[in-house]
């Protein structure tokens, strides 16, 4: 079989690949949330804060799909796709050549090699914009990121350990990342992501259109909860080999308050994608 693989094809593996939206668990109220005169929950309220003040980013949330036609605010990064990292840029991501002929031929595969359709964890970008709830526990001294999708699962510390330099920790699919609060920000710098494999130049997607990222990535995060419905963040990519320039983009996420949980995602339990389109055996 040829690697190609037709719309329809591809809209049944991301069906298969899909939790139903029948089979999530029982709803249950969350304590704490703010109400409104009316008693329903106020999300434009303040964000809840921990015991050492600092805002709580606690929560299960989700990626928004707001649109801006007309750009961003001013001074502001633009909003990042989950297809296009760089759909905000009028002349696109700043790949160097050999990046930008590597994102071609990633896109004219259908995206085949995707590590997320190999049941193996996303980018950091691509989870962020995953259409699949992540949850954010904020506990002393470290912050865990759960994403329900590929059940990945993220460390940052916020211990005051400085960032390791690149090379010195076993090269990981999250990278290193180490948190400090700059007022109510939450600045995450994360290095050592896993470079190469099978003499490819770079594993790392930054979307579903292959925009590559390599193991010299060093990625900045600014976590900002807006109000107790909305978390912002800016994600910085310094990736000198394979962008000329560092770049910013923005994610926009929504909390999840009507009590609903996360399921869970076992992607290999029955990973039909290598047969599906031809490259294992039947």
């Amino acid at each position: 079989m040829k690697r190609s693989v037709t719309a329809a094809v591809l809209a049944a593996l991301v069906a298969a690949l899909s939790p139903s939206l029948s089979a999530q668990w029982p709803l249950y109220p969350l304590s704490g949330i703010p109400k409104g005169p009316d008693g329903k929950p106020d999300l434009t309220a303040s964000a809840l804060r921990t015991a050492d003040g600092k805002p709580d980013l606690s929560g299960i949330w989700m990626r928004y799909e707001g649109t801006e036609p007309n750009g961003p605010p001013a001074g502001r990064p633009p909003l990042a796709l989950f297809g296009n990292a760089g759909a905000g840029f009028k002349e696109g991501l700043p790949f160097q050549p050999w990046a930008a002929e590597l994102q071609k031929k990633r896109a004219a595969d259908h995206g085949l090699d995707n590590p997320d359709a190999l049941c193996l964890p996303q980018g950091p970008l691509q989870y962020h914009l995953d259409p699949q709830p992540r949850k954010i526990v904020q506990m002393p001294g470290q912050i865990f990121i759960i994403y329900e999708s590929n059940y990945g699962l993220r460390t940052i510390y916020t211990d005051g350990r400085p960032l390791p330099p690149q090379g010195e920790p076993q090269p990981s699919w999250h990278g290193y990342s180490v948190g400090r609060w700059e007022g109510d920000t939450l600045v995450v710098e994360t290095n050592n992501f896993r470079g190469a494999l099978n003499g490819q130049p770079a594993e790392g997607w930054l979307d579903t259109r292959g925009s590559p990222f390599t193991d010299a990535l060093r990625l900045t995060e600014r976590f900002r909860r807006v109000n107790y419905g909305q978390l912002d963040i800016e994600f910085t990519v310094d990736d000198p080999k394979a962008y000329t320039r560092p770049f910013t983009v923005r994610v926009d996420q929504r909390i999840v308050a009507d009590g609903s949980e996360m399921i869970e995602f076992i992607c290999h339990e029955n990973q039909m994608f290598l047969k599906l389109t031809g490259r294992a055996p039947r």
